[in-house]
Parts: structure tokens; C-alpha cells; sequence
């Protein structure tokens, strides 16, 4: 590779276009270029409406329509909770109960259908629920992918069969040629049932290349597939059957019409990001009609979201409430077999789910006029001041609420007592501003199911329960957009004037919506930016390292461990103090580096106190560059075990520098002493005279990688952290040091070199030269062991019957050479022939793993951009 060329640079065109999409001001955008247009749409369609006339409507509607809504929505999730019922019994068969596995589908489905984000919602507390239940994470994993695979097959069956009969209408959607449409149905329909008898009787294994990367899969057996097949066209079915049958008669006679219509409004409400599509859905709906906002449609798509939305969901939260209460009073099972272990991991997202509701109430309620009897007895009980600034703190305690949601669901403590203290405030304004007592109930049940589900919460994190990411963000900004509309829409019949801001009076509904909304606004955009600012932030300086560290590592023969004396590591000490732990919180992830130091019972009970410090904090817990010392305890933790490297140490009893891979050794030793270079070993004491002179050849070394210094894992130049050891240097004939290597020294018996940096007066043979200097001084001293340090993903196992990460590991050693040297760093440690041993990450099951090798790529060098930028500079490096 050229100097001047970066690897980013060689990517083929599919790499940068998935660097492209996942780049967060692509996953911002997007989201909001849709929100803006459905509320464009919505906004030039309604204009014309009398929102008087859609509460009529909805006052109007059948209670028989209604019950039948009812009854195709109660169909849509039966068949919904079928998807985990199905294949679990196919991927983990009798591990958990049919009857449990359609419990926690449904109730899963319920909540995500609600919240939005299904991905990080419904299917991680179903995921996390069947772990608990104890099947294993990659079956687990595998039987949700497979559900998952029921909904696209059912709409494949359901679209191919409206193209193979054509019923009447559908080609305004599909203007193709009827003979082209009923040959593209059949066509579908023949790709199914060839899937289904290649599946067979007993599924078969995907292994196909993609992009030069292999990916292999276990695919479900046919009998399997059919079922899921039949189930997620019954769902789809009924899905949209609840919306038809709301629709006033004149728009609900072409169902095929229909169905395609619905369809593109749950896909574009998908990727808006908004909860349960909010706004988005209903402007597809309505633009695909093609009928304008009708009062009488209008009215269709309130009622739908209450009964397709709230219904399932409220359904949801009364059994689980009464089953964890159960379980809570009497201290036995929940009915039905249920253990309280399995339901656990539905609760904070239940919660947040409340809390969304709840502060989506108090944001609506205000954007809608308030009922005039009422108000006018609230005023001879209440002055105007306290009326206005009950409203204004209602929008406030709302917006504060949708965003807690987040603090609920990953089951903090403190997010659970500010969520009761808002819903204490939103009971109060609810009856302020205007009496509104089926709000004030609302939040009063809402706070007694958050007091049922105490024990649920139990994080403490140093951080602010008002915290937002990219997801929830998005979620809050279409919220606050959705009720702005219906309030806007609510006031249409008001001229807008300036002086609405400001006007103050007992009949001002508008005035107050518009002020509620720009305060609601405000909380959002300051929440936003503190979060933002929060996850910017670094620490400033050094983390203060205990006295008793020093001493543990005295006696450690870990070389390595001295790395926590770069200060950008917190550290855990045993309470004997015989033993630490070195860790970084990246806000995500508490990740340790290496083995506990010092006597292993002691360490054996950190790797405990860690774990128990993550789940306390709600962060992921990981263990990086582990050997296997410490094994049995990260599976008893039931992390999963990955390899990872290898570490290279020279045995220095036997070492030598005879034979022919290390010519090139000799070469160097002899030319830099004809030449005039010496290799001189400067002792830790007298470091500090010679620091200026380090720090020089250190800035030039960076100025030729064009990069910045490392962490975590490897040492930067500090000199707080090079003055704690012995430095090897490299001076010239004319006594100026050219290079520089520092020693760590792991008792006596191992020593390990970290920073090894150079100048362009450096000769080509100089580092060379240096390392021969260092393991012979090493051999005269006594050392017994000297460290050469990792090779990334060496040594990793290839067979096809490996795990999905070794292989994967593997694949990137192989082919990876445009990112990083892997093999040709191996290669040099290898002439000086050392003893390997492996070294391992002990992670989170899953997609935990390649989480936390970001998280440790971000702490080591920045991200994959830092990585690159270091190692495609100089042949030297």
C-alpha cells in the first residue's frame, strides 16, 4: 500500500455506501425528512376540516363496527404471539412452555407495536425473556430471526395471491398488464412453495459469499416455515381489517386497494422512526385513498390507533401487572407457569411504555380545547396565574415524561422515582387547568402500576435519567410534531397573530396550546443538547491511582498490568488489598483490561464486583486481552468466550540469535556498531533528565503516522507515565538519542516494551538494532520472559463447525490486510520464535460481542478511522 493512499480509499463502492447509510447525520435525516413530509401531507389535506366534525364522527361510530375492530385486532396478535410459539418449538424445542412463549410474543409484540423501534424494544425484552428461561442465547437469537422471517413470507402469500386473482381495484396500484400481474402472483406464489420443498423435512444450512464474506445460517424446516407463513398472513390480514372495517362504506369497498395502501404506511411509519408510526401512517393512509382528510376518515384513523395501539397494549400491562403482583404477595409462581424470572424482562419497557402514554396525554390534552362548564367552575376556585402555569408545567411534566421513558426501560432507580414524582405533578395540573379528572385517574393508575413494578428498577448510574440517543430522540421530535398537528388542527378556525403569545385570559385555549407547545419544544431541544454534550465528554485529566496498585504491581510477574499507570483507566482494589482490576466506562460498556492483578481468589471476587457495578449502572459488562486463567468465572457469568489474539513472549533462557530468521538481527547489530549507534538501557531515576529529548523524537514519531496517541490497551507519552520506567534508547555516533523504547518490568521476571517510537534520523536497521539491545539486556538481567506483545485475531480456528465470531475473526486476519497488518505483524514476532499463548474477550453473548470490539476500538484509537490513519502510514510502523 502507497503512503499517500488510505484504505478507506479501496473500499469497494458497497462499503462506502454502508458507511454512507449508517452515518448518523443519514440515520437523522432520514427519519426527519419523513416526519416533515407526513406532516406536510397532513397539514394540506385536513386544511379544508371541521375538527368539530371528527369528534362527531367518532361519537357516531357503531358500537358493532367497533366490536368487530376489536375482535380482527385480537385475531392480528393471536397470530402475532404464534411467531415465538412456532420457532421456539422448531430451534429450541421444550425449553419453554408453548403457553409461556405466546404470553411473552404477544405482550412483546404489544409493548414494540406501541413504543416504536421494535428492534431494541419487543424483540430485545423477548430475547432477554427466553435467555432467562433458559434457552441459550444463539438459539434464542436464531428462533426470533426465524419468527421474524413469518411476517415477509405472509406478506408474500398474501401479495402474490392479489396479483395471481386481480381482484377489481388492485391495479390502481399495480398498473401492469392483467396477464404480466397474474403471471408476476403466480410467480411469487411458485418462489414460496419451491422455498418450502427445498426447506424439506428437516431445514437446511445457508452458506453463501456475500461481498467476499461468507454467511452461514440454519434455515427452518418447511412444516415450520409454513406455519409461520400462515401466521404472518393471518396477522397482516387482520391487521389491516381493523383499520377497513373503521373506514366510512365509500372508501372500505376494495380491500386489494386497500391492502396495498396499508402496507406502504406501516413501511414509511417504520422508517420515521416515529412510535407506532405515528403521523406518518395516517398521512399514507389518507394520501393513498385519495379522498383528502375527511372528517369521517379522520375520525377511522383516531379510533384504529386506540384499538389496534392502546387496546393490545393496555391488555398487556393489566396481565402483567396482576401476574407480578401475584408472584410479589403470595412468593410463588405466577399463574400459567409464568416465573417471575421470565416475565422481568418486560417490565421497564411495559413502564416505558406508561410513562409515554402518560406524558402524551398531558401533551394532547393541552393542545385541545378545554371543556368550558368546567373551566368556568375552575375559576371561582382558581386565580388565572395559577391555571396558566398549571398548563405550562403540564406540557413540561409531559415532554419530561416521553424522554424518562427511556431512563425507565433500561430500569434505573432514579428514573423510576422522577417518573412518579411527574405523574404526582401531572395528576395535580391535570385538575388546574381545568378539572380534567379522567387525566388526573389516568396518572394516578399509571403511578400505581410504577409502585407495583418497584423491584424492576434497581440501577443506580452516575449519569441523568434525562438522557437521549439518536432512536429516542427521533421518537420524541415526531411525538411533539404529531400533537403540535392535532393542535394546530384543534385551533384551526384562529387567526394566528402575534399577540396570541402573550394574551392571558380564561377562554385563551389557544394561547395556552401554543406556549405549552414552545416550552414542550424547549425541554426537548436543551435535553437534546445536554445529552449530546454528555457523550462528548472525556475526562479531563489523570484518574488518581491508589497507593496499594503500586504495590500489587511490585509483586506482579504481569508486565503488562503497568499500563494502568496511564491514569485513563479507573481501577477496583480488592478490600485486603491483594488484587486490582483495571476498567473503562465508555458509557455503554464497563470493559476491563486483562486479567485481575494480584492473588486470584481476590481477583476471582473483582471480576464479580465489576459484573455486579455494570448491572447496576445498566452498562454491558465485558473482560478484554483475558487469558484463560479467569475462564470458569466469565462463564459462570455466562459471558461468551471469543478468541481474540495471541500474545508472543520470548523465552530467554534458551534465546539466541543463531539461525537464519534472525539474520536480519545480526545484520543490524553488527552494521549499527560499525556505524557508530549504541543501544544504552537509562534507568528510571534518571528518565526525567532525558525527557525533553523523548518527547521530541515522540511528537515526530506522530507527525510521521499523522495520527494521535492511543489508550486503553496500549501506553501513550505521558510524562507522568514514562518516568515510571527504565527506557531503552538508540543514540548516534554523535550521542543523540534516536529512538526510544520504555520497559515494563513484571518483577523481575518478565519485561515488556509499550512505546517504541523513532525520528527520521533513525537508520533503516535502528529499531532493529533496539529490540536486539533490549532481550539481550533482558537475558544478562535475569529476566526469565520477554513480552513482544499481540497479534490481532491470530491463531484463530477456521473449521466451518467454529463459532460464528472465530470464524468471523478468522475471515478478517485473512483479509484484512487493507486495514491493519495482522499477518505481517505476525510474521516479525515470529522470527524471534516465541512461545504463543492465546488470549481471549469474554463479552456478552450476541451482538454484545461486536459492540464491545467497538467500544474497545474506540478506546484504543478513536474508531476505525483512527485505526487506519496510524497504520497506513510508514513501512516502519
Amino acid at each position: 500500500m502507497s503512503k499517500t493512499q488510505s484504505p478507506l480509499q479501496q473500499d469497494a463502492p458497497v462499503d462506502r455506501f454502508h458507511l454512507v447509510a449508517n452515518h448518523p447525520l443519514v440515520k437523522l435525516a432520514v427519519p426527519l425528512i419523513v416526519l416533515t413530509i407526513a406532516g406536510f401531507v397532513l397539514q394540506k389535506l385536513a386544511q379544508d376540516v371541521d375538527p368539530a366534525h371528527v369528534f362527531a364522527q367518532i361519537r357516531a361510530m357503531k358500537p358493532q363496527t367497533l366490536g368487530l375492530a376489536v375482535l380482527a385486532t385480537t385475531a392480528s396478535y393471536l397470530a402475532i404471539a404464534f411467531y415465538d410459539v412456532i420457532s421456539l418449538h422448531a430451534i429450541a424445542p421444550g425449553v419453554v412452555k408453548p403457553r409461556n412463549a405466546y404470553v411473552i410474543g404477544g405482550a412483546g409484540y404489544a409493548i414494540s407495536n406501541l413504543l416504536g423501534l421494535s428492534y431494541l424494544t419487543g424483540s430485545a425484552v423477548r430475547l432477554r425473556a427466553y435467555v432467562a428461561a433458559g434457552v441459550p442465547f444463539s438459539r434464542a437469537a436464531l428462533a426470533l430471526a426465524t419468527s421474524f422471517s413469518g411476517f415477509w413470507s405472509g406478506l408474500a402469500l398474501l401479495t402474490g395471491s392479489l396479483m395471481l386473482f386481480h381482484p377489481a381495484g388492485l391495479s390502481a396500484v399495480i398498473n401492469i398488464p392483467p396477464n404480466l400481474e397474474t403471471l408476476t402472483g403466480a410467480g411469487v406464489l411458485l418462489v414460496l412453495a419451491v422455498i418450502l420443498i427445498l426447506l424439506g423435512r428437516r431445514g437446511r444450512h445457508l452458506s453463501l459469499r456475500l461481498f467476499g464474506a461468507r454467511i452461514e445460517a440454519d434455515l427452518p424446516n418447511a412444516r415450520t416455515a409454513s406455519l409461520l407463513m400462515l401466521a404472518g398472513a393471518i396477522d397482516l390480514l387482520f391487521a389491516s381489517l381493523t383499520l377497513w372495517l373503521l373506514l366510512p362504506p365509500d372508501l372500505g369497498g376494495n380491500f386489494a386497494y386497500f391492502f396495498v395502501i396499508f402496507m406502504a404506511a406501516i413501511g414509511l411509519g417504520i422508517a420515521s422512526h416515529s412510535p407506532g408510526g405515528l403521523g406518518v401512517f395516517e398521512a399514507t393512509v389518507i394520501a393513498g385513498l385519495g379522498v383528502g382528510a375527511r372528517p369521517d376518515l379522520l375520525a377511522a384513523l383516531v379510533l384504529y390507533r386506540v384499538i389496534y395501539t392502546l387496546y393490545p397494549f393496555l391488555v398487556a400491562m393489566l396481565g402483567l401487572t396482576v401476574s407480578w403482583l401475584w408472584a410479589r404477595l403470595r412468593h410463588v409462581e405466577m399463574p400459567q407457569g409464568l416465573s417471575r424470572t421470565l416475565v422481568s424482562p418486560l417490565i421497564p419497557p411495559l413502564s416505558g411504555g406508561i410513562a409515554l402514554i402518560s406524558g402524551v396525554l398531558l401533551l394532547l390534552s393541552g393542545s385541545l380545547p378545554s371543556e368550558g362548564s368546567r373551566l368556568e367552575l375552575l375559576r371561582d376556585v382558581l386565580p388565572l396565574p395559577v391555571v396558566e402555569f398549571s398548563h405550562m408545567t403540564a406540557s413540561v411534566t409531559g415532554m419530561m415524561l416521553i424522554i424518562l421513558a427511556r431512563g425507565l426501560y433500561r430500569r434505573l432507580t432514579r428514573a423510576w422515582i422522577v417518573a412518579l414524582v411527574l405523574l404526582a405533578a401531572g395528576l395535580v395540573t391535570s385538575v388546574a387547568r381545568g378539572l380534567e379528572w379522567e387525566q388526573a385517574f389516568t396518572m394516578g393508575l399509571a403511578a400505581g402500576v410504577l409502585i407495583i413494578f418497584k423491584d424492576a428498577f434497581y440501577r443506580v448510574e452516575g449519569g441523568s435519567v434525562f438522557e437521549l440517543d439518536l432512536n429516542w430522540f427521533l421518537s420524541g421530535v415526531a411525538l411533539l410534531v404529531a400533537v403540535s398537528w392535532i393542535g394546530f388542527f384543534a385551533y384551526k378556525h384562529v387567526e394566528y397573530r402575534d399577540t396570541l403569545w402573550w394574551q392571558f385570559s380564561w377562554h385563551g385555549d389557544a394561547s395556552r396550546f401554543l406556549r405549552g407547545e414552545l416550552v414542550a419544544a424547549v425541554v426537548l431541544a436543551l435535553i437534546a443538547m445536554a445529552s449530546l454534550l454528555r457523550a462528548r465528554h472525556r475526562p479531563d485529566g489523570p484518574v488518581d491511582i491508589p497507593p496499594s496498585v503500586k504495590e500489587i504491581l511490585a509483586r506482579s510477574e504481569d508486565a503488562e498490568a503497568a499500563l494502568v499507570l496511564m491514569g485513563d483507566k479507573q481501577v477496583l482494589v480488592s478490600e485486603d488489598e491483594r488484587a486490582f482490576l483495571s476498567y473503562a466506562d465508555t458509557g455503554h460498556a464497563l470493559i476491563a483490561l486483562s486479567d485481575p492483578v494480584g492473588e486470584e481468589k481476590a481477583g476471582r471476587a473483582l471480576i464479580w464486583q465489576l459484573r455486579e457495578r455494570a448491572d447496576q449502572m445498566g452498562r454491558l459488562c465485558a473482560f478484554y486481552g483475558v487469558s484463560n486463567r479467569y475462564l470458569p468465572s466469565f462463564l459462570d457469568m455466562g459471558l461468551s468466550i471469543v478468541k481474540i489474539g495471541e500474545t508472543a513472549r520470548i523465552d530467554l533462557s534458551n534465546f539466541t540469535l543463531d539461525g537464519p530468521k534472525k539474520k536480519n538481527f545480526r545484520y543490524a547489530q553488527s552494521r549499527g556498531a560499525r556505524d557508530g549507534y549504541r543501544v544504552e538501557i537509562i534507568a528510571a531515576a534518571q528518565v526525567p533528565e532525558h525527557i525533553d529529548a523523548l518527547r521530541a523524537i515522540s511528537d515526530a514519531w506522530l507527525a510521521q503516522k499523522q495520527g494521535e496517541e492511543k489508550g486503553f490497551a496500549l501506553g501513550a507519552f505521558s510524562e507522568s507515565y514514562v518516568e515510571n520506567f527504565d527506557c531503552a534508547v538508540l543514540r548516534n555516533p554523535e550521542g543523540e538519542i534516536v529512538a526510544f523504547a520504555n520497559l515494563l518490568d513484571g518483577a523481575g521476571q518478565e519485561i515488556c516494551i509499550d512505546l517504541m517510537r523513532y525520528d527520521l534520523r533513525c537508520p533503516g536497521y535502528g529499531m532493529d538494532m533496539l529490540f536486539v539491545g533490549m532481550i539481550l539486556w533482558a537475558k544478562e538481567r535475569g529476566f526469565t520472559w520477554f513480552r513482544l506483545g499481540n497479534a490481532p485475531f491470530s491463531g484463530i480456528e477456521q473449521h466451518r463447525l467454529a463459532s460464528f465470531w472465530n470464524r468471523l475473526g478468522a475471515l478478517i486476519y485473512t483479509h484484512g490486510e487493507r486495514l491493519y497488518r495482522f499477518e505481517g505483524l505476525r510474521n516479525f514476532k515470529e522470527k524471534w520464535d516465541p512461545v504463543w499463548s492465546p488470549h481471549y474477550l469474554a463479552s456478552p453473548r450476541g451482538l454484545g460481542v461486536p459492540r464491545v470490539l467497538y467500544e474497545v476500538n474506540v478506546l484504543i484509537s478513536g474508531g476505525v478511522r483512527g485505526l487506519v490513519r496510524r497504520e497506513s502510514k510508514s513501512p516502519k510502523s
